[in-house]
């Protein structure tokens, strides 16, 4: 079978290897549809924290169960499925307190190990999540609104709170749309002008370009009176984005860091005493989030599909990949359609 690599940074390929045969308490998936996530992009470009050279990249997917044996969850062959793809040890002390999604010894598909990008896959029965007759490609999509979701419920968003959402990539804009689901005004930024445009049609209250520190901290001003944001969330993974979300919180607020970077931040941390400020770390999802938001989507409170601006065949991951560097001011989520086998 046919798996994607990327080799080292700037270079994918596609590779012929062995058809993955699952064990006992696994199902074997038949890909149908992945997204290529910011991490992935990291990946491609060699500036993403946790990834090694050669992998097979891809955590976001949907696909179909051609074999599995018996299991409690009572999956079967022909179910259109996703995963949890965050593999967790089980007994460090966060596992131990339930705190899989945050394992000190995480695993994320096409990060720390092997990933979904190939044409097919093998998967623990108990990692599944039944897509409950949701297009497979919207199905694709729910791992990236797990990890905006999760990082919005650590905020504990409140009805009628601002929040301020840093990056409007795929993570950011649906970080907005988790929070707006919360019932909060919510305001998203960006440096480039065409994703705020495009961002808008998710319902939310307002933008702000972030063209320099001093038009941002008057944007903040004006739209908060001067109180600033009561949450702040950061989706990029860079230190001037995260400095931003500590410059626009209220006194009292709180920021959540999901995005994920390299690069150190020389700051004025007495900032956190005097605002006394929450500052929340978020990590991947847990199982729970997969399912909640599979109902959510499934009730059509949540346009989900459009997200998706550019799909390519999975054979044109390098052109995919390679675009997607070239213009990610422009793409918002890039699927590779693996249906077409």
């Amino acid at each position: 079978m046919k798996a994607i690599f990327i080799e080292e940074p700037g270079k994918v390929i596609l590779r012929e290897i062995e058809k993955p045969v699952p064990k006992k308490g696994e199902a074997l998936l038949k890909l149908l549809y992945g997204g290529i996530c910011g991490s992935d992009l990291g990946s491609y470009r060699g500036t993403f924290a946790y990834f090694s050279y050669p992998r097979i990249p891809g955590h976001e997917f949907s696909a179909e169960i051609i074999e599995i044996g018996p299991n409690e969850q009572g999956f079967k062959p022909g179910m259109i499925v996703t995963c949890n793809p965050y593999f967790n040890c089980g007994h460090c002390y966060s596992c131990r307190r339930g705190l899989v999604n945050c394992c000190t010894d995480n695993q994320t598909m096409g990060v720390q190990r092997e990933g979904a990008f190939a044409e097919y896959i093998t998967m623990p029965a108990e990692r599944l999540c039944d897509g409950k007759g949701l297009p497979a490609k919207t199905l694709a999509l729910i791992e990236p609104f797990c990890i905006s979701y999760h990082g919005v419920s650590r905020a504990k968003v409140k009805v009628g709170e601002k929040v301020l959402v840093i990056g409007a990539g795929t993570i950011g804009v649906l970080a907005a749309v988790a929070a707006k689901q919360q019932g909060a005004l919510v305001y998203i930024s960006d440096v480039a002008q065409g994703k705020l445009e495009y961002a808008k049609q998710f319902g939310i209250d307002g933008t702000l370009l972030n063209d320099s520190a001093e038009h941002f901290a008057q944007q903040v001003k004006d739209i908060t009176n001067g109180d600033g944001f009561d949450v702040t969330i950061e989706a990029v993974g860079l230190p001037s984005t995260f400095q931003n979300c500590i410059d626009a919180a209220a006194f009292g607020g709180r920021v959540v860091l999901i995005g994920v970077g390299k690069k150190n931040l020389d700051f004025n941390f007495t900032l956190l005493q005097k605002k006394e400020l929450n500052v929340f770390g978020s990590r991947n999802a847990k199982t729970k989030d997969f399912i909640e938001l599979i109902d959510m989507v499934k009730q059509g409170n949540v346009p989900l599909e459009k997200i998706v601006t550019n799909v390519y065949p999975f054979e044109d991951a390098a052109i995919a990949f390679s675009e997607f560097d070239k213009n990610a001011g422009s793409m918002l989520k890039v699927v590779l359609d693996f249906t077409k086998q």
